[in-house]
């Protein structure tokens, strides 16, 4: 049995997918059963639903009898209230290997982010580097994935430049310079290698870099992104002073589309140099183009506003491509 933490999320909801049709027996941990209900509503009947929190350890133990292996997928990349990077990404990640450890579950695959360094100054990537400190040191036979952005149906990056084109009819700013580099990969060529990597000894102990088959700037993501929705916009260059302020505004929103933590990961570049999924696993990698994109078109103005205040939207596709 193997126990996918964030199920429902959009990397966990791919994943679990990928391991039923793999033939694996899944236990599917989630906070919130019935969003889980609905993004997995496919093979609801082929998985195992436990309710479990990692904030809250005394919820772990029960999930992880007759396991054999956790693929570890919770954090956030927004902080909120008491979801906070501490308490989510290193706390939480924290909570979850002591709980395999004290289950006697061996096998650890966490899900790190390329980038994440512990003695950084930026709080997500210190957070998710304190985090797989922890893991590294934990003893079990753990093996991480560092991935560059994650791209597709329902993804907080690329989605989120198409939802705000559709909301900004004439000018689009680009952040600063548009020079900040990234290798976006397909969510669907990530969980096909943490599929194979279950079974794989050879990546245990290892922390694999993760990136789609181009390197990309900013601006040409958003240029690609255009191009998908078939829309023309005068971009603009603003610098990134300039934005706080309007960040800051957009903050304030249930859901927003950026924050100024965020903001600041634009100063260095999120790039891999050795890419373990063609180096390792020998997958072939789907590129960022417009043509793999064309899920965007069914993004509409009002959906978009809907997003971003935190309300329920019809224009999302639920299923991977």
């Amino acid at each position: 049995m193997i126990l996918v933490t964030g199920a429902s999320g959009y990397i966990g909801s791919n994943l679990v997918r990928r391991l039923v049709e793999r033939g694996q027996p899944v236990r599917a941990l989630v906070r919130n059963p019935d969003k889980a209900d609905a993004r997995l509503a496919a093979i609801r009947d082929r998985i195992e639903l436990v309710q479990g929190d990692v904030t809250r350890p005394e919820t772990l133990r029960p999930a992880l009898d007759g396991v054999s292996a956790v693929v570890h997928l919770v954090a956030i990349a927004m902080e909120k209230g008491r979801a906070t990077y501490e308490a989510i990404n290193t706390q939480g990640t924290i909570n979850m290997v002591d709980a395999a450890r004290a289950a006697g579950v061996r096998r650890f695959i966490n899900m790190s982010q390329n980038g994440a360094d512990s003695r950084l100054p930026y709080p997500f990537l210190r957070s998710k580097g304190r985090a797989q400190d922890y893991v590294a040191a934990s003893g079990l036979d753990w093996t991480a994935f560092r991935p560059s952005v994650v791209w597709g149906p329902q993804d907080e990056f690329a989605n989120v430049q198409a939802r705000l084109i559709k909301l900004v009819p004439l000018i689009f700013p680009i952040v600063g310079d548009g020079q900040a580099r990234f290798q976006p990969v397909y969510v669907g060529d990530l969980v096909e290698a943490v599929a194979l990597a279950l079974d794989d000894d050879a990546t245990i102990g290892r922390e694999l870099e993760i990136g789609g088959p181009e390197v990309l700037t900013y601006e040409e993501i958003v240029r690609r992104v255009l191009q998908a929705l078939g829309a023309r916009r005068l971009t603009v260059k603003v610098p990134i002073p300039l934005l706080r302020p309007a960040v800051a505004l957009l903050g304030l929103l249930p859901n927003p589309p950026v924050t100024p933590s965020l903001l600041d990961l634009l100063k260095i570049d999120n790039v891999v140099e050795h890419n373990a999924l063609v180096e390792h696993f020998g997958i072939t990698l789907r590129p960022f183009t417009p043509e793999n994109l064309g899920y965007m078109r069914r993004f509409t103005a009002l959906g978009s506003l809907r997003r971003f205040l935190g309300q329920p939207t019809a224009d999302e596709v639920e299923e991977p491509l």
